[in-house]
């Protein structure tokens, strides 16, 4: 597919209802693209001023520029809210810039956006502090999901990622959650009964960083999308009754 990615023929069709009643209270969600491609920065701005509680603040076609703007947008008073990164750029690559930004500005979200689904590469930006990962032939409303599930703090895979990623972490005997450490285990069923990273942090005693790397290595080894898509894996497997689907030991 061409670097523009399927977004750039979205219409307003393609678009997820949203209450008017939440959008009018939070206002839009703001936005700063970052990729070293023109074009992928017009075409993403062209679908994303389509969509009604999202705006484009600014964008920037390399990491040290984002990192210059979006300091000087913080300094303002007024940091996107999420940011859509491209992980493949001359000079600072994605994932570095997303280290950078997570440490200088955490109340900022990052989105990790690639032509590459290797898992190496989305472990790192997952590790460096991205709240979700998205190749850049996702569909219209993948892209506006994704944005919304990062200002919600929560963490959204794109579907093609997790299902490799849950492939190439399965044995052939394991096909439930066996992969997933004790602690995972004790994330999953927090997600299943609908605590935020914030309130699984509190209920843990971590850090809201160690329960966001929790949730992500929990929905990579389950192969699941979006911790939506986990409760409902955990409820329908009997996870919040502790049955076998989630092992003790």
């Amino acid at each position: 597919m061409s670097s523009t990615g399927r977004v750039l023929g979205a219409g307003r069709r393609d678009v997820p209802a949203v209450s008017e009643s939440d959008a009018a209270s939070a206002g839009p969600i703001r936005v700063f693209l970052v990729d070293d491609h023109s074009v992928v920065r017009r075409g993403m701005r062209a679908y994303l001023e389509l969509v009604d509680d999202i705006e484009v603040v600014g964008e920037a076609a390399g990491g040290e520029e984002a990192l210059e703007r979006i300091g000087i947008m913080s300094a303002e008073g007024s940091p996107p809210d999420v940011v859509m990164m491209d992980l493949v750029m001359p000079g600072m690559d994605g994932i570095a810039v997303t280290r950078v930004l997570r440490e200088r500005h955490p109340e900022v979200e990052v989105i990790a956006l690639t032509s590459f689904a290797e898992p190496e590469r989305v472990h790192g930006a997952l590790q460096a502090g991205a709240e979700g990962y998205l190749l850049k032939d996702a569909e219209a409303d993948q892209v506006a999901a994704a944005i919304r599930a990062a200002h919600r703090g929560e963490v959204h895979l794109d579907p093609t990622i997790a299902k490799q990623l849950s492939q190439s972490l399965r044995t052939p005997r394991s096909k439930n959650a066996d992969t997933l450490t004790q602690r995972e285990r004790e994330v999953l069923r927090l997600v299943a009964r609908g605590l935020s990273n914030r309130e699984i942090a509190k209920s843990l005693l971590i850090s809201e960083r160690t329960a966001r790397t929790h949730v992500s290595n929990m929905l990579i080894k389950l192969g699941l999308p979006s911790r939506t898509q986990a409760a409902l894996w955990a409820v329908r497997e009997g996870v919040m009754d502790g049955s076998p689907g989630i092992p003790e030991g």
